[in-house]
């Protein structure tokens, strides 16, 4: 019985990442395929022993049992893909129920995996149908031994082929029509091996803009000028719920901003969801703010959205004296959130080389 420990790709692999650029490169030779909005993920298995890492080397199996006893259940008993953790709720991929799988209770964990299952959209293959490693083969030759290996699963239940294309304009349609339901688009090349660690990959998101009224600020941790604008969206009841902050204020802007800022101050700030704690991700954060008036709007840029809040940091564009800051709602993120039905998209790819079916 094959072992984990047998195989010729370490657990500790670490997975090729990606580099940020502005616009789809044009040039011949690259393989464009949808980013997905899910957990990135290595799976491994052999025999009955299965392993899923994540991009940071931390084992996922114990969140995703249901994801773990798929790979088991396959009528192929040794490889190691790359790929995308993903949960449909209602049809649409959800991060937000991602997320909730991270919980520390195994009895919650499992609760969850029987009511929304996850699955696997596939995107690489690190080990070839006879065992042997395929990190220095050309991606063209790596997605060759995916297709066949993906034929050899069966059609497996929530085990999917992502589906990709040569064609640069393919990769600007999927930008245009379904940015909301993608993470963004990556673009990989042809001839290139699998490099561990390095970003060798390009991605290129779908920025958007939204107006939002600075409900509060931080000063910055220690000083006495702004540090970060706490973003707010009205809900339907009229309610100004926290979506957010931006924290591009470059140091000639923040004297005077500040001023600006403390002048509003005395307001009821946001009268709904409000900001929490510091970010886990952000030791030393003041949990302090300071709420205001709400009579300030600003235009902010952002790639993603989860639960009616941006998932990053954005970056401030101007303030908009002409906007009124009750018109400024929810509705600007709710439309970009949900989005289209991703089997659409891929009906179109279908047609490409190495198109295949969606995430079921």
């Amino acid at each position: 019985m094959p072992r984990l420990s047998d195989l010729p790709i370490p657990l500790d692999l670490a997975p090729m990442e990606a580099k940020l650029v502005d616009e789809i490169p044009t040039e011949p030779g690259w393989r464009f395929e949808p980013k997905w909005d899910g957990f990135r993920c290595l799976a491994f298995r052999a025999g009955d022993e299965v392993e899923l890492k994540a991009k940071s080397g931390k084992p996922l199996g114990r969140y995703f049992p249901d994801v773990v006893a798929l790979l088991r259940s396959l009528p192929v008993d040794r490889f190691v893909v790359d790929g995308e953790l993903t949960i449909a709720v209602d049809g649409e991929l959800s991060f937000d129920a991602l997320q909730l799988r991270l919980h520390p209770a195994e009895s919650r964990v499992r609760k969850l995996a029987a009511e929304t299952p996850a699955g696997l959209v596939l995107f690489d293959c690190l080990l070839g149908a006879a065992g042997r490693p395929l990190l220095d083969a050309p991606l063209k030759q790596r997605r060759a031994e995916l297709e066949a290996l993906f034929r050899r699963f069966a059609g497996a239940e929530r085990l999917s082929l992502s589906p990709g294309a040569d064609d640069p304009a393919q990769a600007r349609r999927w930008l245009r029509s379904v940015g909301g339901a993608l993470d963004g688009v990556v673009a990989k090349r042809l001839d290139g091996p699998y490099l561990p660690g390095e970003r060798a990959m390009l991605k290129i998101k779908r920025m958007r803009t939204a107006d939002c009224v600075v409900g509060g600020f931080r000063y910055e941790q220690g000083g006495d000028q702004v540090g970060s604008l706490l973003l707010g969206l009205y809900d339907e009841a009229g309610r100004l719920d926290h979506v957010g902050f931006t924290s591009t204020i470059s140091d000639a802007e923040r004297p005077a901003l500040t001023k600006r800022l403390e002048a509003l101050a005395g307001g009821e700030g946001f009268t709904g969801d409000k900001p929490g704690g510091p970010s886990r991700w952000s030791a030393g954060r003041s949990t302090e703010w300071t709420p205001l008036k709400p009579e300030l709007v600003a235009e902010v840029r952002y790639d993603h959205i989860t639960g009616d809040r941006f998932r990053h940091g954005t970056k401030l564009i101007r303030f908009r004296p002409d906007k009124a800051p009750r018109r400024c709602t929810l509705a600007q993120l709710r439309a970009e959130a949900a989005p289209q039905r991703i089997v659409a998209m891929t009906h179109a790819s279908t047609a490409q080389p190495g198109g295949s079916r969606a995430p079921s």
